[in-house]
């Protein structure tokens, strides 16, 4: 075969391949399925789904979890009186745990035992057991100047409280304070803390050991 004939003959060869080419993308693109109008409702069936499952999961936890402890959530749960349907009886110590532990155990410790030679003990302390008209002070207005408590000499200050606690609130946690670490004392009654406030109203300055120890005798 002439060089001239060969070349034809290629020539043809590759339109016949091109031709056989478009014809295969021809039956490809008719065996694709037609994209329908609209949009699909899958995205929203499934966003449904979802939505249920929290809406009735939220109603399964609130009525199978556990309970929480009102100790640590929630210092201003009411008191229940004894014998009442349902009622989970909650004393003022009890009350008093959370305002203690946020509030006194960043000087004083959690387990009352304060800070040797900076703030003074609160477990087995005299002054925590002592006449409640001195501790209700001590927290209303503060203490300045060297006090001793079970045997040994602290010279610190403890900032006042009577105006970032209510009545009720240093009820709670005094009563916390003289019944639980190690003391036994009797709680405080907010009517207390609200004479005390009364009567202490033109005092002006923080509270000193010789002072309160005139109080009460």
């Amino acid at each position: 075969m002439s060089p001239k004939l060969d070349n034809n003959f290629k020539v043809e060869q590759s339109a016949a391949s091109d031709d056989s080419i478009q014809q295969v993308h021809a039956r490809l693109q008719s065996q694709k399925p037609e994209k329908k109008d609209g949009y699909s409702l899958t995205p929203l069936v499934l966003l449904g789904v979802m939505c249920s499952a929290v809406f009735f999961g939220s109603i399964y936890m609130a009525h199978n979890a556990v309970r929480f402890d009102p100790l640590v959530v929630n210092e201003h749960a009411k008191r229940e009186k004894p014998g009442a349907a349902g009622a989970v009886a909650l004393t003022r110590a009890q009350l008093g745990k959370k305002i203690f532990l946020s509030t006194c155990a960043t000087c004083h410790q959690a387990n009352g035992l304060g800070v040797p030679g900076q703030y003074p003990p609160l477990a087995g302390s005299e002054w925590a057991q002592g006449p409640e008209e001195r501790v209700i002070r001590i927290v209303l207005q503060g203490l300045n100047g060297p006090i001793t408590v079970n045997g040994t000499d602290f010279n610190n200050v403890m900032a006042p409280l009577g105006a970032v606690l209510k009545d009720e609130q240093i009820a709670n946690v005094l009563s916390y304070v003289r019944a639980e670490l190690g003391n036994k004392a009797p709680e405080v009654q907010p009517e207390t803390v609200a004479k005390v406030r009364a009567e202490v109203a033109d005092h002006a300055g923080y509270w000193t050991a010789p002072d309160l120890l005139k109080i009460g005798q």
